[in-house]
């Protein structure tokens, strides 16, 4: 490595120095060991690697193929070969990838397909042999219960069903901030559906109306959020972004009112797919099943009459890390965690970041405006994340820096949550105007966030100009309203730091508040 610090590229090291270059990998962060969850569904067989068990972890590797196991689980009782054979070959590849990305500890677990089928135990032993490892094969419960685990683990303070609909059964769950209530496993699913409905929508509806009218779960949604989770409902939400022309293709926390959801599922329940607008948006191996996953929509809105659905990436991968972690890990924020994270890995100062969160709290609550709790969570993750794009061209590190946030594989916020960290770093970068910003972000943003939004930046953009994105300035230059001006003290050897260009600055952050600006030095 001392070749890398003398100028020398990793194509210009020795072989051994630039293999040991290049392994270090300085865009991942090094304590972590990967891991690994093989998730063998009803329809799908995928494996997630992660970077590590984190509160929010970053995939590093997602990769997934249709087996259909579960296809015709419910009528003929057994794994049909053709689709073992596919499941075996996928999981012989998935762990050959684990063990060349260098995965320290894997799970595997496998759902409704293989604890219902008859053949299901030798399907696991022959797993077993190629893995290398034990097969968890959950039962209803638990898969309901992982499932929840994976919506407290991606969704902040969440109140709500999540029901999670896959290829042979639909787990429901109540959830109340990270407390888990009843849960309940339903005989649905889009191949069990198709499988005992003979491909007939009548049939399959009656199915579907008999199993979600007796949940007592789905009855407790009433004016609360269902939390979707699962590929048939991720492929809707695709579909109705599409539809509308949404400016943010994220589907976690995508959310839908109940009556504009409601009015979509009839849509695509009367007209086949192929036909649906927009729906390239929509892979072609899950097109055949969007209209059971219409249907389940459609009975859960009757039945749960939540105020809107909102969309979760995460379940029962997700939801099985989340028990792995200590105390500690389970009660920290995962979007703090995952803006400190991308901070460490791209800011020229992570600590000046971090003290830019105590250095603004003064600020605001000297302003005398109101901010909530979910405000403040939100500010400290834009200082987090203000200096990420610092070496991007600097005519487009405002630009830059908004497309890395807003399609980050951040957890834990919603969509005008989103705006709002987006538009804070553009600010903060392309100065307090909306010149060179597509309007569509904002449209994701209130006028309050909006305005949040640019007094932090105004902050920002004095405590960088003085500061150089190093630690140990802010904390001795407050920056306060005082007297209705807005006073930044540079003290001792801090004085020097003055100028016409920091006071220009002061003035646009006065601006916005109201208030006057002023410059105080003392010895």
């Amino acid at each position: 490595m001392n070749n890398i610090h003398r100028g020398l590229s990793p194509a210009e090291l020795p072989a051994p120095e630039a293999a040991a270059a290049l392994n270090a990998a300085p865009g991942r962060l090094g304590h972590l060991e990967p891991v690994a969850v093989v998730d063998i569904g009803s329809n799908s067989v995928r494996l997630v690697v992660y970077e590590g068990l984190t509160r929010s972890p970053t995939p590093i590797f997602n990769e997934k193929v249709l087996c259909g196991l579960g296809r015709h689980v419910a009528t003929l009782g057994r794994l049909e070969d053709a689709s073992v054979a596919l499941a075996l070959e996928s999981l012989a590849r998935f762990h050959a990838l684990s063990r060349q990305i260098g995965v320290g500890s894997i799970h595997v677990i496998a759902t409704a397909a293989v604890r219902e089928a008859s053949n299901g135990s030798k399907f696991v032993e022959q797993v077993e042999a190629i893995v290398g490892h034990k097969i968890r094969v959950l039962d209803g419960a638990e898969e309901a219960e992982l499932s929840a685990y994976g919506v407290i683990a991606g969704i902040h303070d969440p109140d709500g069903i999540a029901g999670d609909l896959g290829g042979g059964s639909f787990e429901v769950v109540d959830i109340r901030g990270d407390g888990i209530g009843t849960g309940e496993t339903l005989p649905l699913g889009g191949l069990r559906l198709q499988d005992l409905a003979g491909r007939s929508m009548k049939r399959a509806e009656k199915l579907v109306v008999d199993a979600i009218g007796d949940s007592k779960v789905l009855a407790d949604g009433r004016d609360r959020d269902f939390y979707a989770i699962g590929g048939t409902f991720r492929a809707l939400a695709r579909l109705h972004m599409a539809q509308c022309g949404y400016p943010l293709h994220v589907t976690h926390g995508y959310e839908i009112g109940a009556a504009e959801a409601l009015e979509f599922v009839r849509l695509v329940r009367r007209v086949k797919p192929d036909s649906l607008d927009s729906i390239d948006a929509v892979s072609s191996a899950r097109r055949d099943l969007l209209p059971y996953g219409a249907m389940v929509v459609e009975h859960v809105l009757r039945r749960s009459e939540p105020r809107r659905i909102v969309m979760s990436a995460l379940g029962v991968r997700e939801g099985l890390l989340y028990t792995l972690l200590d105390e500690a890990g389970r009660k920290s924020d995962p979007l703090l965690a995952a803006c400190a994270e991308l901070s460490f890995l791209r800011s020229r100062s992570p600590a000046f970041a971090r003290e830019l969160c105590s250095w603004t709290d003064k600020f605001l609550e000297s302003t005398g405006l109101d901010e909530t709790a979910e405000e403040r969570r939100l500010r400290h993750a834009a200082c987090l994340l203000a200096d990420i794009g610092w070496r991007s061209h600097p005519d487009y590190r405002g630009e830059h820096s908004l497309n890395i946030i807003a399609y980050a594989s951040f957890t834990g916020i919603d969509h005008p949550g989103r705006a709002y960290l987006a538009l804070a770093v553009f600010y903060r970068h392309a100065g307090l105007v909306d010149d060179h910003l597509s309007p569509r972000i904002r449209e994701l943003a209130s006028a309050r966030m909006i305005d949040r939004a640019r007094i932090l930046s105004g902050a920002l953009r004095v405590a960088y100009l003085i500061s150089g994105a190093m630690p140990g300035v802010i904390d001795k230059a407050d920056l306060a309203v005082e007297h209705r001006t807005v006073v930044l003290h540079l003290p001792g050897e801090l004085a020097k730091l003055s100028g016409p260009r920091v006071l220009t600055r002061l003035k646009q952050l006065a601006r916005l508040i109201g208030r006057k600006a002023e410059i105080v030095t003392s010895d």
